[in-house]
């Protein structure tokens, strides 16, 4: 693997997200001196929190899994995610809710799961159930020490035993086929394939190696921070300060000074901080321009689909929802083909609906609760621009408000007391490309070796984190990108990190 030249002992972090609090863990506990610089008033990024009417909403991720790359970042430095987070297990880890009027509770223990697969389906699927369990398994222990939780130098660096176990497993095929190998009913085919969607490509299309992240979901857990996802940055930035990093917030960087191919320090609209190395985690087109050199590729980079998010404070709530409930729609495939190619909104839309305060009701005043609505759409490069977006939003939240009447939720509308409306406008005023939060797809020829790296040639002293490279998209792999750029600066850490505690669920029990 290949490091930075040169003296790197004070690192500048760029960005106070996951990515950026996870690799000023990891540089800390090697021994650097790190100054964090931020544009926000406090950390989180895209896991931000907005306060508003007595709700503490999210505006960021609300699905925590695989909480122990968190625990490894803390462990790093001496401390531990269990001591600052209470994290709750979800049971379920979502409820599925279909067109036709059924439901199926995702549970992640494997009995559980079998007996609601059964009950769902009958004995045959439960049977296919459990051998895509252990197929999940198998393809996760044989991606994550060589395909997600590495640096790549080169496309030959694919190239060990575990390339051919992936292959042996059927990882270069199609995740639709693949999961269908396992599964006969089309129901259940979505709740191991849906997550194709926020990688940015349909599950016909997608490589079966993405199921990986089924596994994480439906196999590893899903749980959440009492006190809501923000709750794991602030954490983070805690940890951090107390290791003795500079942690500095409210400044924006306008730009790096140089001296031939390395940086020398960074500029902010307030100070001017020297340095010896830097980590930036803004999303790439912000990145690249700071640094005034853009990688050249022989394609152009293609974006995943973008979300409308309705955060509603209401006052009431529904039974049938779970902490996180998928509202599938009838359509599936012409849906894909919607957000991905024909640039027009869902004519049928499939919906994730996260309840936070069926878990914490500290979130809200009390008698009131929160609801999350997150809607896929097209990004704004085949879809409607942040422009048009404008227009389209009031129109859009009141058709995905009756949508959620027609599907049960009785009296939605009314019920909302606070709200805020999140589109691929905002998301654009935020600096992400293409209008997405979900930034560039996980297609072959951006995935590995093949996404842009986390070096960036001719300039000396200088790695990208954050999801627009190496892993990817997504919480788990979003923090190993963080991890997998301090050891760009450091070398692999010397130590194995502090196994993570059991998380309780809601009564404080371990599950």
């Amino acid at each position: 693997m290949r490091r930075l030249a040169g003296r790197t002992d004070h690192v500048v972090v760029v960005g106070a997200g996951l990515a950026g609090l996870s690799a000023t863990l990891h540089l800390l506990g090697a021994g650097r001196r790190v100054t964090l610089i931020e544009r926000g008033h406090g950390p989180g990024g895209r896991a931000g929190l907005l306060e508003q009417g007595g709700y503490r909403i999210d505006t960021g991720p609300t699905v925590l899994t695989m909480p122990e790359l968190a625990e490894e970042a803390f462990a790093a430095v001496g401390d531990s995610l269990a001591d600052r987070v209470e994290l709750v297990a979800l049971h379920p880890a979502y409820r599925a809710r279909f067109a036709d009027g059924s439901s199926l509770d995702v549970h992640t223990g494997a009995e559980a799961m079998e007996a609601e697969v059964e009950r769902f389906a009958g004995a045959r699927e439960a049977l296919g159930y459990r051998r895509l369990r252990a197929w999940l398994r198998r393809l996760h222990e044989v991606q994550m020490r060589r395909f997600i939780d590495a640096n790549f130098d080169s496309p030959m660096a694919l190239l060990t035993p575990d390339l051919a176990r992936l292959a042996a497993l059927g990882g270069f095929g199609r995740l639709d086929a693949r999961v269908a190998g396992f599964l006969s009913d089309e129901r259940l085919r979505r709740v191991f394939t849906f997550q194709a969607l926020y990688a940015g490509v349909p599950p016909a299309r997608a490589l079966a190696a993405y199921a990986v992240i089924a596994y994480m979901d439906t196999v590893a857990g899903v749980h959440f921070p009492r006190g809501g996802m923000h709750a794991l940055p602030c954490a983070m930035a805690a940890a951090a300060s107390a290791a003795g990093g500079d942690l500095r917030f409210g400044q924006d960087v306008t730009r790096l000074e140089r001296s031939g191919g390395r940086v020398t320090a960074v500029v902010t609209d307030r100070e001017r901080v020297p340095c010896d190395a830097v980590v930036l985690t803004p999303d790439l087109p912000i990145a690249y321009r700071l640094l005034g050199r853009r990688p050249r590729r022989p394609l152009p980079l293609r974006h995943s689909p973008s979300a409308v998010v309705l955060h509603l404070g209401t006052d009431r709530t529904w039974p049938q929802l779970a902490h996180h409930t998928l509202s599938f729609g009838a359509a599936w495939k012409r849906t894909f083909h919607e957000l991905t190619r024909g640039g027009t909104l869902m004519s049928d839309p499939s919906l994730l609906i996260t309840r936070p305060t069926a878990t914490d009701p500290a979130l809200a005043p009390p008698g009131r609760h929160l609801h999350y609505v997150l809607a896929p759409c097209p990004n704004t490069r085949v879809g409607p621009d942040a422009r048009a977006w404008r227009d389209l939003a009031p129109r859009y939240r009141d058709s995905l408000l009756a949508e959620l009447e027609r599907r049960g939720l009785d009296g939605i509308a009314s019920a909302v007391e606070e709200e805020c409306v999140v589109t691929p406008a905002e998301w654009t005023a935020q600096g992400h490309a293409a209008g997405t939060p979900f930034s560039a797809a996980h297609t072959f020829a951006q995935t590995g070796p093949f996404r842009p790296r986390n070096l960036v040639r001719g300039v000396e002293n200088v790695v990208l984190a954050g999801c627009g490279t190496t892993p990817g998209v997504g919480v788990p792999t979003v923090l190993i990108s963080g991890k997998l750029a301090a050891a760009r600066v450091t070398g692999p850490p010397r130590a194995a990190p502090a196994r993570l505690r059991p998380p309780t669920d809601t009564k404080g029990t371990a599950p």
